[in-house]
């Protein structure tokens, strides 16, 4: 019988919500809980493993204790062996003890639930001595390591048990937290990790718009397009990235590159908001609001990695026509698709189908979102 080893971050994903764009390091939880966040990872877990269920492979399940993934195991109908042990409060310690105990155990496979964080420390247990997956449940997933979204995950899981699937050496990534929320990307590799190979169901590590005239120039016939069809009426929610800032950049107007800020009238209503923000001011508007995202290079999301403030309630509370998709001919020549993955499956599916994208000035395609 095939062993799987399985954890869990409980907080992984905790700062998305709330805007802290993470949750490394005990003050930054602390904050995140006074802001009213809650876990994510636990139900990202459940989600995986009910899937694992569904699909009626049987293995043996290895675990951590308690919110380490017993309690998601064990409300899956599973019957996990519980190895190590943990206190009231986890740390990247455990996660790091629990992969190392599970590599002893001889495991075929480890999967684990959280973010860029999580990958670090599991790559710093275990380099590449057992493969490895990740479902995605943190804020900043700029690794190769992690599945699409919980549910593909599983599917990934048991296609690798079968034997279905080979292996590749995949990137794990991570970004200064403290420069990350100031506005600054300060990636770095450290390392790789063995990750089973699916094209459509692994991510790819997040690739940066690059620097050049043209690509510039690119953004900016974007956002002088758009900005030219802004309506007095609307209120206009600005996602991160680049291509989006080129936008305020036209109005004259500030951007937080990596946080999501409002728009009114050609005037910055806020800035770097959070799920609450945004849920109370368009529930006080009484016109039309409008999300404006662009995918992440070389990945694809236009939700679910990065600009979690934007959550399934605020994108039901505005509605998918009220949706508008910015990218560079560049940017879409490194993904096969967009993608969602909100933590919401219903809103996943009302996402897919077809977008209209604005790729250049009068320019626009239609792209599928898988």
């Amino acid at each position: 019988m095939k062993k799987l080893g399985f954890i869990v971050n409980p907080i992984a994903g905790m700062g998305g919500r709330v805007g802290l764009k993470g949750t490394d390091g005990d003050e930054i939880l602390e904050l995140a809980i006074r802001l009213g966040a809650k876990p994510i990872a636990p139900e990202r877990a459940k989600e995986m493993l009910f899937e694992l269920k569904k699909l009626g492979f049987d293995l043996e399940l290895i675990t951590y204790p308690r919110v380490m993934g017993e309690f998601e195991a064990r409300e899956c109908g599973f019957n996990p062996v519980v190895i190590g042990e943990i206190g009231e409060r986890t740390s990247r310690d455990d996660t790091i003890r629990a992969a190392r105990d599970m590599v002893e155990l001889g495991v075929d496979l480890i999967v684990f639930c959280g973010g860029d964080g999580t990958a670090r420390d599991v790559c710093e247990a275990i380099d590449k001595r057992v493969p490895v997956l990740g479902v995605p449940t943190g804020v900043k997933m700029h690794s190769a390591v992690f599945a699409v979204n919980p549910r593909v995950a599983a599917k990934i899981v048991v296609d690798f048990l079968k034997g279905f699937l080979p292996l590749r050496d995949s990137e794990v990534m991570d970004v200064d937290e403290e420069a990350f929320r100031r506005g600054f990307v300060s990636a770095k590799l450290y390392g790789y990790l063995l990750v089973p190979y699916e094209p459509n169901f692994i991510q790819g590590a997040k690739a940066p718009s690059p620097q050049t005239d043209d690509e510039r120039e690119n953004q900016l016939a974007i956002a002088r397009y758009f900005v030219e069809r802004m309506d007095d009426d609307t209120i206009y929610i600005l996602g991160p990235g680049s291509t989006i800032k080129a936008v305020a950049d036209v109005l004259n107007i500030p951007k937080t590159l990596l946080g999501v800020d409002i728009v009114y009238r050609g005037k910055l209503l806020a800035s770097d908001v959070n799920e609450k923000k945004l849920l109370d001011i368009i529930k006080r508007f009484d016109g039309r609001c409008v999300i404006v995202v662009t995918p992440i290079g070389n990945q694809g999301f236009i939700f679910g990695r990065g600009n979690q403030q934007i959550s399934p309630e605020v994108i039901k509370s505005i509605g998918r026509d009220n949706i508008v998709v910015l990218a560079t001919r560049y940017k879409l020549s490194t993904i096969p698709c967009l993608r969602v993955d909100t933590g919401d499956v219903e809103v996943d599916d009302l996402l897919k189908g077809y977008m209209r994208v604005i790729v250049d000035y009068g320019e626009e395609k239609i792209v599928r979102v898988a």
